[in-house]
């Protein structure tokens, strides 16, 4: 806890997949939030990770008995099912992530932490998924009176108004490096209630590759124009609010 000089760090679990390791957006939020907060970060995510899954095996319980003040919960992008359309994957009914959700929440609640939900986005080649997404994310947190982080939203928003911005990675399904940038700033309004306008656009950190093996230790994460990260703040700013 903190002391004269030393002012009280506020700790975050992540609990997702590669939408949360990628870009190492855990540490993403870190540096945004400098220097008013002083934020320190844990992860338990893994490639195509699945809530209910991850919850169900105790990873969770094991976790949040290392402390945490908050805990982001992302679930796997079309909440945990197979469910194929035209060749495109689909959202499937939210029915097992607002399960897997009330489970972890109440865990969450009984280490005495605090819930979010992190609200993703669709994909390139679905963009009328994010309805569903959404959906699925803001009832259980109306449901269960928990935050949600709304970056699908601010991810709908830019891809509306800037067309330029590449969000998707190659795979047009995860984030490329403003994706994450974008994520970072709703996560760290909604969280601390901070205003990412003006924050850094360049962040370094421990690197982290596809498969969620760690690299560089020193490795960037963040490199974006002014220009680009001015906006990404504001929407981000503008969503969260």
């Amino acid at each position: 806890m903190g002391g004269a000089g030393h002012p009280e760090v506020t700790r975050v679990l992540f609990v997702g997949n590669s939408f949360t390791y990628f870009h190492n957006l855990p540490e993403v939020v870190v540096a945004l939030a400098r220097p008013d907060r002083a934020v320190s970060v844990a992860m338990l995510a893994a490639p195509g990770a699945i809530l209910g899954e991850t919850w169900a095996s105790g990873a969770l319980e094991a976790a949040l008995r290392e402390g945490a003040d908050y805990v982001v919960l992302q679930e796997q992008s079309t909440l945990g099912g197979d469910l194929v359309v035209d060749g495109i994957p689909r959202p499937q009914d939210p029915a097992k992530f607002h399960a897997a959700v009330r489970s972890a929440v109440a865990d969450i609640v009984s280490a005495n932490a605090s819930a979010t939900l992190y609200l993703t986005w669709a994909r390139q080649d679905d963009p009328d998924a994010q309805h569903a997404l959404t959906e699925a994310y803001t009832s259980i947190g109306k449901e269960l009176d928990v935050a949600v982080s709304p970056v699908g939203i601010a991810w709908q928003t830019a891809l509306a108004e800037r067309p330029d911005l590449i969000l998707h990675d190659e795979d047009a399904s995860h984030p490329a490096a403003a994706g994450s940038y974008l994520a970072a700033c709703v996560l760290t309004a909604t969280l601390f209630g901070l205003d990412p306008r003006g924050r850094t656009r360049r962040v370094t950190g421990q690197a982290i590759d596809s498969e969620g093996v760690l690299g560089n230790p020193n490795g960037t994460l963040i490199d974006l124009s002014e220009a680009d990260a001015t906006y990404l703040q504001d929407v981000a700013w503008r969503t969260a609010c």
